[in-house]
């Protein structure tokens, strides 16, 4: 395993710095090799029918250091043998990475949910026009989108919009332009989910109890609103949920351990 992190540390010192959006970049940090390997052998588990995937936004939900949204995902998702392939602060290109280096591997989802993006938006704003990071954040989800249907080609995919943040409203212009773009890939086997109209207003200010203080995470009041839009198309997919639930056990931040 120790051979593993230092191939994987050496792939991403040689290609951090020519990492584009659409093209697959690995984390560096020891952490996220160890969350690697984690999701790795969650792959191999099986037994899942939905495969969630994304940055922190996602990862929480069915995190073991996150106790109060793990109960809040199993009382909505449990017996649909749904897991979290999350992985806090991934941006579009990490995402690829994993996808390609085995965490989708042999799953065989018939479902699958992306929320992906929030961090390559980030909270600033760029100078003069948007419109290339715009084009270089869909550019990157569509390949994310790509390698999910050449690996699991049975499955239908839900692009979620991405989530408004406000941390800095000045960026749910761009945030609006990429979901935009993201609604036109809705197709075959493709689903567009977009859910900011529950979660924040026209100008994109969020509602009370939806966000954490940091005004990018959802609460558990925020989650439920997610849950809610997700199951009827999962009632719709598969039916209703079962009283057993196969998926493998939930994965946590491995530097919670320690800590």
């Amino acid at each position: 395993m120790r051979i593993l992190f230092l191939v994987a540390a050496g792939i991403a010192f040689s290609s951090v710095c020519f990492a584009q959006t659409d093209q697959p970049a690995p984390r560096i940090d020891q952490n996220s090799l160890t969350a690697h390997v984690q999701l790795l052998d969650k792959a191999r588990a099986g037994g899942i029918d939905i495969y969630f995937e994304g940055d922190s936004i996602t990862r929480r939900w069915d995190a073991t250091d996150y106790p109060d949204l793990l109960t809040n995902w199993k009382k909505n998702f449990f017996g649909w043998n749904a897991a979290d392939f999350g992985w806090g602060a991934d941006k579009i290109e990490n995402i690829l990475w994993r996808l390609y280096n085995g965490e989708l591997d042999g799953v065989h989802p018939k479902v699958i949910v992306l929320l992906a993006g929030a961090n390559n938006v980030g909270n600033t704003i760029s100078a003069g026009s948007d419109e290339a990071k715009v084009a270089d954040i869909t550019r990157g989800i569509r390949a994310i989108v790509n390698i999910m249907r050449a690996k699991a080609p049975n499955a239908v995919i839900i692009v979620m919009g991405i989530f408004p943040r406000n941390d800095n409203i000045a960026v749910m212009s761009t945030i609006n332009k990429i979901n935009e773009n993201l609604s036109k890939m809705a197709g075959e086997k493709i689903r567009y989910l977009n859910i900011n109209d529950k979660l924040a207003d026209k100008e994109g200010t969020l509602f009370d109890g939806m966000m954490n203080t940091d005004k990018l995470h959802p609460t558990i009041k925020g989650y439920q609103v997610w849950a809610d839009a997700l199951k009827p198309v999962f009632h719709e997919l598969l039916g209703p949920p079962a009283k057993e639930d196969h998926a493998p056990s939930p994965t946590g931040d491995p530097s919670a351990r320690n800590r």
